[in-house]
């Protein structure tokens, strides 16, 4: 079954959510254009070559540019080599990108959309269940900087998204493991029904052929296009995408990217709620039941210990920091997200201190 969820923003668009999507590509890069710019994951060669192979037949131009797997490609050195080639080829406004692979990969597609002639289009083709329910989706582009993630971006929404959901049967069960933490963070801040799935078929939800899964995919997808439709750049609702992410962001920047970003999230998600928990915010079984369902999964719960100088630096650099007070996204209840601000210095070290590990 293919589904259209569409995304209203500055330019609307939509996500296609499907199996064997790859007649949908041609007709969405259209008739004016002469060049194509597929920038791909350094893993997805076969598929960037087969790809490359129908746009050529079909009468484009293509330039491939591979770029490093993970968040080795979000750099500022990487961006320079993708407007490099740009202007070797003399890529015009008529012209589109596509960028294919996981998030890493969509995110610097985008920023190289956004920033090329002050904006051409893009049609993003995530590869990962990360990539399909958060980064490809909603228009955030971006690189890292030595000083944290995602520092320099833009808002820059898509021409379309293909979420070909036969690409997740080739993902390491890691990755496909660690998407699932966007996934449920979508059930705790909007939509409970991806709670009740997930812990009424857990097997089911890691096996990347099941119905479940597919399901839950779009109701994350969902969950995205409703929050980015009311607040495009983040002013107020979208904030709540962010839920378990200032913490985990500040986990990646202290381990220099070597956790998978739903790690980080998943801790970051439980380190939040019992943040919310000890400022007498939420309940000590919505806590439980973050630690249940994530860790049923098989995702991380807790972090070690000795490092919150690193992690307090970090977060205090984080998007959402309004001078020196930090700010939280936080749950009242389940689908009942809210904002901390400023919360006590002893707060944050006793949430931290829950979830040490060790």
């Amino acid at each position: 079954m293919t589904t259209r969820i569409p995304v209203r923003a500055e330019r609307d668009y939509d996500v296609v959510v499907g199996t064997d999507l790859g007649e949908e590509l041609l007709p969405l890069v259209g008739d004016r254009v002469r060049r194509v710019l597929l920038m791909h994951a350094a893993p997805l060669g076969a598929a960037a070559a087969t790809l490359t192979q129908r746009l050529e037949t079909a009468g484009y131009e293509v330039v491939a540019v591979e770029v490093p797997d993970g968040e080795d490609a979000k750099t500022a050195a990487m961006l320079t080599r993708c407007w490099d080639t740009l202007g070797e080829a003399a890529f015009g406004r008529e012209d589109v990108i596509v960028g294919m692979g996981g998030g890493a990969t969509t995110d610097l597609a985008g920023f190289v959309a956004a920033t090329w002639l002050r904006g051409v289009r893009i049609i993003q083709i995530p590869t990962t269940l990360l990539a399909m329910v958060d980064a490809a989706v909603g228009g955030k582009t971006g690189i890292n900087t030595a000083a944290g993630k995602n520092l320099v971006g833009a808002f820059h929404s898509p021409s379309s998204v293909l979420c070909d959901l036969g690409t997740l049967r080739t993902l390491p069960r890691p990755d496909l493991v660690a998407g699932l933490a966007e996934v449920i963070k979508c059930g705790f801040i909007a939509d409970p029904e991806i709670l009740a799935i997930v812990d009424r078929a857990t097997a089911a939800v890691t096996d990347p052929t099941s119905d479940e899964l597919a399901e839950l995919v779009r109701r994350a997808i969902q969950v995205k296009a409703d929050v980015v439709a009311a607040d495009l750049r983040e002013s107020h609702l979208r904030e709540i995408l962010n839920y378990g992410h200032t913490f985990g962001h500040a986990i990646e920047h202290t381990e220099h990217y070597r956790w998978r970003h739903g790690e980080a999230v998943s801790v970051g998600m439980v380190y939040v709620a019992e943040l919310a928990r000890l400022a007498g915010r939420l309940d000590a079984d919505v806590v439980a039941q973050h630690r249940d369902l994530l860790g049923r999964v098989g995702l991380p719960l807790g972090y070690p210990g000795g490092r919150w100088s690193q992690l307090h630096e970090a977060m205090r650099r984080d998007k959402k920091t309004r001078g020196d007070r930090l700010r939280f996204v936080v749950l009242d209840g389940v689908a009942e997200p809210g904002r901390l601000e400023g919360p006590e210095p002893e707060l944050l070290v006793e949430a931290y201190a829950a979830i040490t590990l060790g």
